[in-house]
């Protein structure tokens, strides 16, 4: 049975056990309804058409099964919740300044006006693909961040986002966080896999940066082997705010990564860094896209990739200056390298621009390792893959160094040292 296929009963069976609200359950109803009837996502050179990347298992509520290595994970200003429950939160200095954090079911109860408000209705929309109304139907775990108006947080807030493929069961998880007015704060996700078990998974996170607020958002995704992912990064920017996004793509699976930023205000600005390192067999398609339609608006894109075995990795990188966004800046480099003959890598710019009176640009490669210089390391007695984790480490800094946050570069490096010590066992 697949997810176009299910029965209404278990949609309505699942909110009522979990006591949902009548217009969250209309919500899934509709999304069930629509999702056979629109498209899927489509990007320039990403082929997951014939993946599993639809949701097939019923709609219930997911089974937690313990893990002792995620004790490992628990810190101050953190939120660990594996599938949909927390297993671990100390959020108190946050939520003493007014910041509302929450699992997705006491959000629905408690915080209904903003789920109702936000909710798949500024930064992305239910019925924009089939993909992401499936999400709405089958939706079970997520996270609801909420930082009032004025509100500085001085320490960030990290959380663990864990999917459980101990058991057979899809991951379909929804991040909502809004910045009001004013507000500045820094935020880490982690995303990673325990369990061995074929999944998909169906990620949605939505960023609302109301007028003045500054959201630096990094996130380090190490999803599983057997984890067929479509993950859905979006931001919705209103009149001078900011993003910083900084992304780590260090899946072990096949993804597709849908990132969009929507620079509606005037003097909004992202920044956009993505980091990605494929390995084994494995296939990723990072899809990135910064749409200008604010006057002096600013978005930059900054990609690089690095191809290890037999693997695959294509970065789209999109910058869309809209009508009436006059002295808009877009600009873009995306660059991949590639360390084997038989991994397949793309860096495909595009450039839409629908007025004058604006600046874009874009630059992009794909290239294999310099071999002078792996002669040289290995020539003052590096051995082999030392001196390729060096080269690489040294293409990736110059995304690294643009991070604002030294405690996410730490963090990344510690990533990208683990991702490809294990992608050269078989190299």
């Amino acid at each position: 049975m697949t997810m176009i296929e299910a029965n209404s009963a278990d949609i309505l069976a699942y909110c009522k056990a979990n006591n949902e609200p009548a217009w969250f359950k209309d919500q899934r109803l509709q999304a069930k309804e629509l999702a056979p009837t629109l498209p899927l996502p489509n990007f320039e050179k990403i082929r997951y058409q014939r993946w599993p990347i639809h949701l097939t298992k019923d709609l219930v509520n997911p089974q937690v099964t313990p893990n002792e290595t995620l004790n490992n994970l628990k810190t101050k200003n953190c939120v660990v919740q594996q599938a949909d429950r927390i297993i671990w939160q100390d959020v108190t200095e946050l939520t003493q300044q007014g910041v509302v954090i929450c699992d997705w079911q006491t959000a629905l109860a408690k915080h209904p006006q903003l789920i109702e408000e936000y909710f798949m209705t500024k930064a992305t929309k239910l019925a924009e693909n089939q993909l992401n109304a499936e999400h709405v139907a089958q939706l079970t775990s997520g996270l609801l961040i909420y930082v009032p108006k004025n509100v500085i947080l001085t320490k960030p807030l990290t959380t663990y986002f864990v999917q459980d493929a101990q058991v057979q069961q899809d991951y379909v998880h929804h991040v909502l966080i809004i910045a009001d007015d004013n507000s500045e704060f820094s935020y880490l996700e982690n995303l990673l896999t325990v369990g061995q078990e074929q999944a998909t998974a169906n990620i949605i996170v939505e960023v609302i940066a109301k007028p003045n607020s500054h959201i630096k958002f990094a996130s380090v995704d190490r999803l599983g082997k057997n984890t067929t992912t479509y993950l859905n990064r979006r931001g919705y920017l209103q009149q001078d705010a900011k993003i910083d996004w900084s992304l780590g793509m260090m899946n072990d699976g096949n993804i597709v990564g849908d990132f969009d930023s929507e620079l509606v205000g005037d003097g909004s600005h992202a920044e956009v860094k993505v980091i990605a390192i494929s390995t084994g067999k494995q296939f990723q398609g990072i899809d990135t896209r910064v749409t200008n339609y604010g006057r002096h608006s600013i978005g930059n894109i900054l990609q690089h990739g690095v191809i290890l075995e037999k693997s695959s990795l294509v970065f789209n990188g999109i910058g869309h200056i809209i009508k009436g966004a006059k002295r808009a800046n877009a600009q873009q480099e995306s660059r991949v390298l590639m360390l084997s003959k038989r991994g397949r890598g793309d860096a495909n710019p595009i450039l839409l621009i629908d007025d004058n009176d604006v600046v874009a640009g874009h630059a992009a490669s794909v290239g294999r390792i310099d071999e002078e210089k792996m002669y040289y390391l290995m020539s003052r007695g590096l051995p082999e893959k030392l001196a390729q984790r060096l080269v690489i480490r040294g293409f990736l800094g110059s995304v690294l160094k643009e991070i604002p946050s030294r405690d996410v570069q730490v963090y990344l490096e510690q990533m990208i040292e683990r991702k490809l010590i294990d992608g050269q066992k078989d190299f």
